[in-house]
C-alpha cells in the first residue's frame, strides 16, 4: 500500500512538474530543446519533472533522507552535463582517459560526483537502519560494516549510470525504471522509495513514448540512484555484492556492445522496447 500512494503521488507531482516547466523553462524552451535519434526536437525537461515527483514523494512518504539525497543530488549532476556538457569524450573510458591527460569534463565531474552522492545516500541509509534494527548485548543485530556501505553507494552510483546507458530511445529508460521499481518495492524497507520511483516513471511515460520529451542525464540519473537506494534500503551484504557485480558486468560491457543492438535482436525484449513507442 505504501509503494502504491508514493508512486500515485509521484507521478502526480511529475506530470505536473512538467506542465509548469513547460510553460515556463527556466532560461527559455531552447536551452532545454534537443535532437533525438530520430531527428525530432525534444524537451529535457522531462528530467527536472521527474526528479521533482521522485524526489518529492520519496520525502513526503518518509522513505529517509538517503534516497532524497541520491535522487536530488545524481539530478543535479545530471543536469550539469545536459546543459555545460560535451560530446567531445565518452564513456568512463572517455572521460576517465580525458582526466588522466589533465582535461577536467563534465562527464568526469558527473562520474567523481556520482560515486560521492552514492556513498553519502549508503551511509544514511545504514544509519538510520541501524536505529531501528534489533540489538543484542546493545549492538546492533544487523551492523553494516565500512565496507558495506561502500559497496552499497557503490550499486548506487552505478544504477545511476545504467539508467543513463539506456536512455537512448522513447521509453527504454523509464520501462526499465518501471521494471526495476516493482521488484524492489515488496519490502517495506524500500516501498517508499521505489514507489516514487516507478510512479514518476509513469506519470512521463506518455510525453517520452510519443517522443515530446525525453529524460535526459537529469531524469536517468536520478531515476538510477532512486532505484539504487531502494535496493540498498532492503537487501544486506550479499544482495549489494551481487547488485555490484551485475552492475559493474554491465557497465563494462556498454564500453564494448551497443544495448540498443542487442535489444533489437532480442526477441521479447524487441517487443517490449517497441511497445507504445510513435
Amino acid at each position: 500500500m505504501r509503494a502504491l500512494v508514493s508512486g500515485a503521488l509521484a507521478g502526480a507531482l511529475a506530470a505536473s512538474a512538467l506542465r509548469l516547466l513547460r510553460d515556463n523553462p527556466p532560461g527559455g524552451s531552447t536551452t532545454w530543446d534537443r535532437t533525438n535519434h530520430a531527428g525530432r526536437t525534444v524537451t529535457l525537461l522531462e528530467g527536472p519533472a521527474y526528479a521533482v515527483g521522485a524526489a518529492g514523494a520519496t520525502a513526503l512518504l518518509g522513505a529517509g533522507p538517503g534516497p532524497v539525497v541520491a535522487a536530488v543530488a545524481s539530478a543535479g549532476l545530471g543536469a550539469l552535463d545536459d546543459l555545460a556538457g560535451d560530446s567531445k569524450s565518452k564513456g568512463f573510458k572517455g572521460h576517465l582517459g580525458a582526466l588522466a591527460r589533465g582535461e577536467v569534463t563534465t562527464g568526469a565531474v558527473k562520474i567523481l560526483g556520482l560515486g560521492l552522492t552514492g556513498l553519502v545516500s549508503a551511509a544514511l541509509i545504514d544509519l538510520g537502519s541501524r536505529s531501528r534494527e534489533p540489538q543484542r548485548h546493545g549492538i546492533p543485530t544487523g551492523t553494516r560494516t565500512v565496507l558495506d556501505t561502500v559497496v552499497g553507494g557503490a550499486v548506487v552510483a552505478g544504477s545511476a549510470n545504467l539508467l543513463n546507458l539506456l536512455d537512448l530511445r522513447p521509453g527504454r529508460a523509464l520501462k526499465a525504471t518501471i521494471l526495476l521499481g516493482a521488484l524492489t518495492a515488496r519490502s517495506p524497507r524500500s516501498a517508499a522509495a521505489s514507489g516514487a520511483a516507478t510512479g514518476a516513471a509513469v506519470g512521463l511515460l506518455g510525453p517520452d513514448l510519443s517522443g515530446e520529451a525525453m529524460l535526459g542525464d537529469t531524469g536517468a540519473n536520478s531515476a538510477g540512484a532512486l532505484l539504487g537506494a531502494a535496493l540498498v534500503q532492503r537487501t544486506g551484504r550479499r544482495g549489494r555484492w551481487a547488485a555490484l557485480v551485475v552492475l559493474t558486468a554491465l557497465t563494462l560491457a556498454s564500453e564494448k556492445v551497443s544495448f540498443t543492438k542487442v535489444i533489437e535482436s532480442t526477441p521479447g525484449l524487441r517487443e517490449l522496447d517497441a511497445w507504445g513507442r510513435r
